[in-house]
């Protein structure tokens, strides 16, 4: 409680001395943790990888990668917000715990201390994927709907966990369709699709990545409809679900950085200014797109922006 009456005081400008001192001291004087809320090996943290190393270089000193993966991403935010407000620990995770969980309960139990965490750039969008292991007979997403109207409470979607875009998007299509699909939430993306290759589930929902562009090229999936605003050249066969006639369901995953509430302007402004830099890198650039995602960048207060509309959107549909 005093750590977050602190944190009050401060964002209020109640502390100025305390401020002015953190916002005097040279920065960054020592190494930047990078908690990323994703398991090793998969689009976001290689992503995340490649940032740390141009920081790090940008910035001269380490910025040491840690995966903290749990809960669709809140496990990395709590963490954040349990930092010191100093610039040294930041988050790379999606917006959907921010935009679909903010009155759910962190993975300590207390209520989600969204107030705790801000938002500092916005790095990529990242189209999602409806897949179907191969032995699901229905070979369209309309199909697919009339098959669940005609077993309610039989098919089952699986996500990579509770409050990420995939579970806000089956949430969408559930309300929209009125189907009853069952929800199976993941603690992230790699056992899912582990398992969704093993036919434990009918459908999920997943981030486009390399793998998985991969797996359907190899007929282990197969793609029925995407979130994204166009069709992808990669996949020029699938429909989005705008398309399809779900809008509000035709959803991205956007990533960026988060810092803890309280971090000097200054030094969250030399975050976002290098972030930036790293995102015109031509070798950064096009690795994120080569699997299909979208470099985003910007100011903060665009990416506050993009998260509170997309909150307000989320308000509008329940989610299980």
């Amino acid at each position: 409680m005093r750590r977050r009456a602190l944190l009050t005081l401060a964002g209020a400008g109640l502390l100025p001395a305390a401020s002015a001192q953190a916002a005097q001291e040279p920065w960054p004087a020592r190494p930047i943790h990078l908690v990323v809320a994703y398991p090793p090996g998969g689009v976001s943290d290689e992503t995340a990888r490649r940032l740390a190393t141009f920081m790090g270089a940008r910035l001269k000193v380490p910025v040491i990668v840690e995966s903290r993966p749990g809960a669709g991403g809140l496990t990395a935010l709590e963490f954040l917000a349990h930092a010191a407000p100093d610039g040294y620990t930041l988050a790379y995770c999606a917006i959907s715990p921010l935009v679909f969980a903010p009155a759910t309960h962190s993975p300590s139990g207390s209520e989600f201390p969204l107030r705790d965490v801000v938002p500092v750039v916005s790095i990529m969008d990242t189209p999602v994927l409806v897949l179907a292991h191969p032995s699901f007979k229905p070979a369209t997403f309309a199909a697919t709907l009339a098959a669940a109207r005609a077993t309610p409470g039989r098919l089952r979607w699986a996500t990579s966990g509770h409050a990420t875009v995939g579970h806000m998007v089956l949430a969408q299509i559930r309300a929209a369709a009125g189907v009853d699909i069952i929800h199976i939430p993941y603690k992230g993306g790699g056992q899912q699709l582990t398992d969704a290759l093993g036919g434990q589930f009918e459908l999920l929902s997943s981030n486009v990545a390399a793998q998985q562009l991969q797996f359907v090229r190899q007929g282990r999936l197969k793609a029925l409809a995407i979130g994204s605003p166009m069709r992808l050249p990669v996949l020029p066969d699938v429909p989005t679900l705008a398309e399809l006639g779900f809008p509000e369901a035709n959803l991205v995953s956007t990533f960026g950085l988060f810092a803890t509430r309280g971090v000097p302007q200054e030094r969250l402004q030399l975050i976002n200014t290098v972030v930036n830099e790293a995102l015109r890198q031509p070798d950064i650039r096009s690795r994120i797109l080569d699997v299909s995602n979208l470099p985003t960048g910007g100011s903060a207060a665009d990416f506050a922006a993009r998260i509170a509309k997309e909150r307000e959107r989320a308000l509008q549909v329940p989610a299980d």
